[in-house]
């Protein structure tokens, strides 16, 4: 007689949560996904250990240490949020294949490894299918700076003939690109001369990104401006840097309160960054007050949200990590809002998903008009991507009745604690693992 055999393994972790409740209390925001991502491989660069303070527990931000540490360096958990890194002793510029697959932050590590051997081979990034991931941005700034580059064997490989460093040289982005101009800040901090990135990208984590390195000795000028001057130096000092909080961890909370309504204090945040974020969500009613290092967010439940209309942009814009977050809300709003997406070719993966819980929704390529509901419905539905999977977290504790949302490795790509944070001011959300029929084996 045939009996069922459980895979080790094949199981099915995903949150559960029964909506309707108001949110009420205060949640602390951890350190900025985007700006550790990039702080972190930019230790390759330095010369001595390296202390960065405020690092999320994330998933993305465990894969770059073990990268960094299958490379050879030396990397020290000092306490849950701090690490030393000293990578003075790498001598290899070749990046794992599997672990770098997994996340789209890979490709700083060219900058940061050609900056610094005058080589790099790393995969081409992964991370959440949001349409082509194009780095012929970050290509052009190396070619300018002496780099030749080709793909070839699975791999981005960039080298300077002879071994030679990298020289300075002017950079023009033909799009706004936080990434590539990031990685031609990193690559540009140890070339000889100077380094002009016009039409450069102004978040807030690049910034931070420039503030790092000038902490560790570097000559970064103009950051969070559209032209940033980088006069290369010998050589980066150790030395110990604290990472912004984290914008887009604290707007989802924001959009949180807007969807399912009540009061929460959001701490430790940079009031200045979530202007564009607070700005819309005053347009659907929702309350803000700013204070030094914190935000106030306060929605009546019983009363319904205004319709808006949202457009993605580069920094100082709305963010488009804000954007299915935004949608939820939108969903609940009373009348018809008009979401734009100027930013990403495939950012409403998540709509048929909502649908499900009977929001209104039309896509027509990066436009999304949305219809306004009185509730929605709990159901199971899926994270397709890192946000929209937060934008099924807040509908789900908007919504009547009980919501599971399957495929959270997405989330915790880039939430610190949601489960415990949520929880903190009233939600009954919980993590339930259970088996994956699908990979079960029959055997004899």
């Amino acid at each position: 007689m045939a009996q069922t055999e459980r895979i080790e393994g094949a199981v099915l972790t995903k949150y559960v949560i029964r909506g309707g409740k108001p949110l009420y209390g205060e949640i602390d925001i951890s350190g900025a996904k985007n700006a550790a991502v990039a702080i972190i491989p930019a230790a390759l660069l330095v010369d001595g250990v390296c202390r960065i303070e405020n690092i999320p527990q994330i998933s993305d931000v465990t894969m770059i240490l073990n990268i960094l540490q299958e490379l050879g360096a030396d990397v020290r958990t000092v306490n849950r949020t701090t690490v030393d890194i000293d990578c003075s002793h790498i001598r290899n510029a070749k990046v794992p294949n599997e672990l770098a697959r997994k996340i789209r932050a890979s490709y700083y590590l060219i900058g940061a490894l050609l900056g610094r051997f005058g080589s790099a081979q790393v995969p081409p990034p992964g991370g959440c299918h949001l349409g082509d991931r194009p780095i012929d941005q970050h290509i052009k700034g190396f070619v300018a700076m002496g780099a030749e580059v080709d793909v070839r064997g699975g791999f981005v490989n960039a080298w300077v003939k002879d071994g030679k460093r990298l020289s300075g040289a002017q950079v023009y982005l033909d799009i706004v690109s936080v990434g590539a101009t990031m990685n031609i800040m990193l690559a540009a901090a140890l070339a000889d001369g100077t380094t002009i990135i016009e039409n450069a990208a102004k978040e807030p984590h690049i910034v931070d990104l420039a503030n790092f390195l000038n902490s560790m000795g570097a000559r970064i000028m103009g950051a969070g401006t559209d032209v940033i001057k980088i006069k290369g130096v010998e050589r980066l000092n150790g030395g110990t840097y604290s990472i912004i909080p984290d914008q887009i961890e604290a707007g989802t909370y924001m959009a949180a309160v807007a969807a399912a309504g009540g009061e929460v204090l959001i701490k430790n945040v940079i009031p200045k960054h979530l202007e564009c974020i607070t700005a819309k969500l005053v347009e659907t009613g929702v309350e803000v007050e700013e204070r030094d290092d914190a935000v106030l967010v306060r929605r009546d439940p019983n009363a319904r949200l205004t319709r808006t209309n949202v457009k993605t942009l580069p920094y100082p814009g709305f963010p488009t990590d804000m954007q299915p977050q935004m949608a939820v809300v939108l969903s609940l709003a009373e009348g018809t809002s008009v979401i734009t997406e100027g930013v990403w070719d495939n950012r409403y993966r998540y709509v048929d998903e909502i649908r499900r819980m009977g929001a209104q929704f039309q896509v027509d390529g990066k436009v999304a008009v949305i219809e306004g509901v009185d509730h929605l419905t709990g159901a199971p539905v899926r994270a397709c991507d890192l946000r929209a999977g937060a934008a099924m977290v807040i509908a789900g504790l908007a919504a009547h009745g009980v919501t599971e949302v399957d495929c959270i490795h997405y989330i915790e790509r880039g939430y610190e604690d949601i489960v415990r944070k949520l929880s903190g001011v009233g939600a009954d959300i919980r993590v339930v693992v259970t088996p994956d029929e699908d990979k079960q084996a029959q055997v004899g």
